[in-house]
């Protein structure tokens, strides 16, 4: 979503010029954008020889028409039902009014789109955010989406939705926008990164399944964002720069590496019934996400069987016409520009049904899946009194109802409180989701330390408070959440200074801290003494990282990360204090994966956790793991590479095609992240999976059971024929504004100023001669495609078939009580140019007392084992050996065992694209593991850097043979009215 400054100005005050104004060494370029020395996708040093064919500069995006309507798949049914009873009721301009946004700060949220006064029926309040109620008070702040991926575990994470949509919910709103999939995080340096979970698609898929479930149990309608191939802020959405005028960036995607990567968590999103899909602001293939007709109609409505609405992120509408026949189903927040009260839709969107270029049955569809996502999930039995009870522009009690306008003075906040007893799951995820990524026996903290220091700005208060930054656009004190639209007000925020000094005085300890970042000879002197004989005791160092939303500039990072250092000079600050202090302990809060090759292996480093974006119990949680009351579990959810070099992705910091779009290629395919490590033989620091516990585990008796399977069998046959809703009449004066009418300034509303059409459109190109694409008015009947469903959402159901069933047992060697994430990784096999060595999939966090042996056990699915065939546009199995690895991380994998899918049941098991290079395929080079039962590393391991590679490779990586589907030349912009 896009900024808010209203609600915030009320509370903070604080212009957002003032937000890049702090300058510290290590975080940002000192000299501004001329300073950025990277204006291409890859970083320098870093090699991507193996480019996809498809994920070129200047792709261009199919047609794919007429936009699919709903039928009610699957548990959609009884909703579909009470939809259509209820549009069937409405008039022509009251079914717009479901569609349209009333305007930024036209209505009480962030989003409301009209609302039908004949039938009682109040507008919808859309709201932010992805980690709690944004705009309002009395609220919680939940950890972020990449601490809740940290922790593995299915339960905390729909705990974490339940509680969080519990809280929309009593706040009266009717939509949470969220949860977040997209960016998945192809680059570690994009803004918004932390937002989502993980950059792994199946670990993210299962993270916003659970989620999504949580959230629409509570009563409310998820927002399933940022749909698809959103992942940087620079140049997002059409803008000026040094200038220049340019479009929105486009990600330029190729057809496999969009299903197996970037489709992939939606799908499970849409499995698990996610009311609303939010279009994104940048373009796919050179059309806009929110027009773009084969990501809307084709992948969403028809391969996935989306059942609800599509909502346009805010201000990502770029047409009228096109982007109704293109599957937009409601525009927020309505209009074209902030407060310009005029909009592509409302009145001209009237005016379309009534001219022919919208068939009604568009529109129809549209209310249709609006109101199914309603009933979904029940919101007429989860209403609350005075909804919504407050006001996203303002926390004062009294003020306009309408803000822009100044207009209805009236009581609009109403303060309640919804926080329940949701601290306590606060404090418990943000606990399991902490990562213990070194250890030589510092942890845990006995409580006996003669001295307990604390080190760094990052353990400390914002000196303008926990929220004094609007929408927490600076890195002030200790980071807890990263800036933008995804954040919500703190209700209050436990420090790590605060919580450890409270802890070491429950002991009668002693505790000093210097948290002042320039206060370098204090830090000095105060290390120093810790390290004297005699005295002992332990230094504890907090640094972070931050980013955020580009709407918000904060030390010369325009969203996006401009590096992966440590922020506030804090390696230096590391080093400084290691140098003095011999248990020196460190501990990041940071947005992503930082560089930590200067100090993680320093000798005086004994142990380094990583602590994410722990929201509002950030304290209290880091001293939970220090102290020991809980035993660290947490695995990363993304890799720490040596250098920034390594990821071999990069962010594009400058325009790269003049004028035109600029071009982001997805080049790496699906290569990213422990993918691309491992296809590079690139030993990071820390691999994907990889987190210690203080205690002790081994893993034996792998079984493999498999299920007998019927064949894979595409999906055919027709939808039926597009219905229509009720009646539209031609007579322009039944649309007129009503006689009599209190008009609120710059509201978007459905009716016509005129009974003459082109003087009510108020757009002096109404008329031309433009030929919109011929499909997007078929309303007969459609053939289904071969790897959708007409069954229920999620695509083909026999994708979901379990194959094999694998089991195996973790014995807990050591002597506390501890949480294992079990991992179970497939390679899918063929040439390292086509397919990685290994991909998550499947995992489980299973509790183990000391000297117990539980049973790990994970279902694969026909799609766990597919490839997408760009050939047959369908999944396929391969005849490539597969192999099926389990262990703690994707490189520690202690058990394995081949999979026999000879009988798997696949209608196309091989395809002329796969054969390509299958000589240089060789199973030994997929990282070597016993098939005996092995023991994870102790809690004071010494080792400074995960395991290496057993069989490296000594040739280079194949370049790809792969060829993409043309694409062919047609993009969904139009000129709008």
């Amino acid at each position: 979503m896009h900024l808010l400054w209203g609600a915030l100005a009320a509370s903070a005050s604080l212009p957002f010029s003032q937000a890049a104004v702090k300058n510290h060494t290590g975080n940002g370029f000192p000299n501004g954008r001329a300073a950025v020395p990277f204006p291409n996708v890859v970083y320098p040093g870093a090699s991507v020889p193996y480019a996809v064919a498809g994920a070129k500069t200047n792709q261009t995006s199919p047609p794919s028409y007429p936009s699919p309507w709903g039928t009610g798949l699957g548990d959609w049914a009884e909703a579909y039902e009470k939809a259509i009873a209820f549009v069937s009721q409405l008039t022509l301009t009251e079914k717009v009014n479901l569609t349209t946004g009333v305007g930024w700060e036209g209505d009480k949220c962030v989003g409301n789109n009209g609302a039908i006064p004949r039938l009682a029926f109040n507008s919808m309040c859309m709201e932010d955010s992805p980690l709690g109620v944004r705009d309002t008070d009395f609220n919680s702040a939940f950890s972020a989406g990449v601490t809740t991926a940290a922790t593995w575990d299915r339960q905390l994470i729909y705990q974490r939705g339940f509680d969080m949509g519990s809280e929309h919910r009593d706040k009266g709103v009717d939509v949470q926008l969220g949860p977040v999939v997209g960016p998945l995080g192809r680059a570690p340096e994009g803004g918004r990164n932390w937002e989502g979970f993980s950059d792994d698609p199946y670990l993210a898929g299962q993270a916003v399944m659970a989620t999504v479930q949580g959230m629409q149990d509570a009563g409310i309608m998820a927002c399933t964002k940022h749909f698809i191939g959103n992942e940087q802020e620079h140049f997002r959405e059409p803008g000026e720069f040094d200038g220049v005028e340019l479009p929105g960036y486009s990600s330029n995607v190729d057809d496999r590496t969009m299903h197996e990567m970037y489709l992939w968590p939606f799908a499970d999103a849409i499995r698990a019934g996610t009311a609303s899909i939010m279009c994104s602001y940048n373009q796919i293939n050179n059309s806009y996400a929110c027009q773009n007709s084969y990501t809307l109609n084709h992948l969403l409505k028809n391969e996935l069987g989306f059942q609800g609405f599509v909502m346009s992120d805010w201000s990502a509408q770029h047409s009228g016409v096109s982007s109704a026949l293109a599957g937009l189903d409601m525009t927020m927040p309505g209009d074209e520009s902030f407060d310009s009260g005029t909009a592509y839709w409302g009145a001209n969107l009237t005016i379309a049904v009534l001219n022919g270029t919208v068939p009604q049955w568009r529109l129809d569809d549209m209310c249709v899946r609006i109101m199914a996502g309603y009933y979904y999930v029940d919101r007429p039995n989860n209403m609350v009194p005075d909804a919504p009870n407050f006001s996203a522009w303002t926390t004062d009690t009294y003020g306009p109802y309408h803000w822009y306008a100044n207009k209805d003075v009236t009581q609009i906040n109403y303060h309640v409180d919804v926080q329940g007893n949701h601290a306590q799951g606060i404090r418990a995820l943000a606990a399991a989701g902490t990562v213990l990524l070194k250890n030589n026996g510092a942890l845990p903290l006995t409580g006996n330390e003669r001295l307990t220091t604390v080190f760094g700005e990052d353990a400390g208060e914002n000196g303008w408070g926990p929220n004094g930054c609007g929408d927490r656009g600076c890195d002030n004190g200790t980071l807890a959440m990263g800036w933008g639209s995804g954040t919500a007000n703190f209700p209050y925020l436990i420090t790590p200074q605060e919580a450890i000094k409270a802890e070491v005085r429950a002991n009668n300890g002693n505790f000093e801290s210097v948290t002042s970042s320039a206060a370098f000879n204090q830090m000095q002197a105060l290390a120093n003494r810790v390290g004297q004989p005699g005295v002992g005791g332990a230094c504890i160092v907090f640094a972070n990282s931050d980013s955020g939303e580009g709407y918000i500039t904060v030390d010369h990072n325009e969203g996006d990360r401009n590096n992966l250092t440590l922020w506030n000079a804090g390696n230096h600050l590391i080093k400084t204090v290691a140098d003095y202090c011999n248990n020196t302990i460190v501990v990041m809060h940071t947005v992503g994966p930082v560089l930590v090759d200067s100090f993680y292996d320093h000798p005086n480093v004994t142990a380094i956790l990583w602590a994410g974006l722990p929201g509002q119990e950030s304290g209290n949680s880091i001293t939970d793991i220090l102290y020991g009351k809980v035993n660290p579990g947490g695995k990363t959810p993304f890799t720490w590479g040596k250098t920034r070099a390594s990821y071999g992705t990069d962010l594009l910091y400058m325009p790269n095609e003049g004028d035109a779009a600029p071009q982001l290629d997805f080049d790496a395919g699906i290569f990213t992240d422990y993918r691309g490590f491992d296809r590079r033989n690139e030993t990071p620091i820390y691999e994907f999976g990889f987190g210690l516990s203080y205690t002790t585990f081994s893993y034996s008796n792998l079984q493999v059971q498999s299920h007998g399977i019927t064949p894979y069998v595409p999906t055919t046959g027709n939808t039926p024929a597009a219905p229509t809703y009720g009646t539209v009449s031609n007579d322009t004066s039944d649309y007129l504004v009503p006689e009599g009418f209190d008009r609120v300034p710059v509201y978007i509303y459905p009716f016509l100023n005129s009974t003459s059409l082109n003087a009510s459109s108020g757009d002096p190109m109404y008329g031309i001669d433009y030929t919109f694409p011929a499909g997007g008015y078929d309303s007969s009947a459609q053939p289904y495609l071969g790897a959708g469903s007409n069954v229920a959402p999620g695509g083909n159901q026999q994708l979901y078939d379990v194959i094999f069933t694998v089991t195996a047992d973790i014995t807990n060697t050591g002597s506390v009580v501890g949480d294992e994430v079990a991992q179970l990784y497939i390679s899918l096999g063929g040439p390292s140019d086509y397919n990685a060595k290994v991909v998550l999939r499947g995992f489980d966090r299973i509790t183990i007392s000391p000297g117990a042996t539980v049973t790990f056990s994970a279902d694969i699915t026909r799609r766990d084992l597919s490839n997408w065939d760009i050939d047959t546009q369908n999944w396929v199995i391969n005849d490539y050996p597969k192999t099926v690895y389990v262990g703690t991380s994707s490189r520690k994998l202690y058990l394995s065992s081949p999979l026999d899918t000879s009988s798997s049941g696949s209608s196309n098991t091989t395809s002329s694209s796969m054969m390509s290079s299958a000589s240089s395929y060789s199973t030994s080079t997929v990282w070597s593991a016993p098939v005996s039962s092995a023991s994870t590393e102790s809690a004071a391991s010494t080792e400074s850097a995960p395991w290496t590679a057993s069989t490296p490779e000594t040739t280079p990586w194949a370049a790809s043979t792969e060829s993409a589907p043309t694409w062919s030349a047609w993009s969904a912009a139009s000129s709008g009215w």
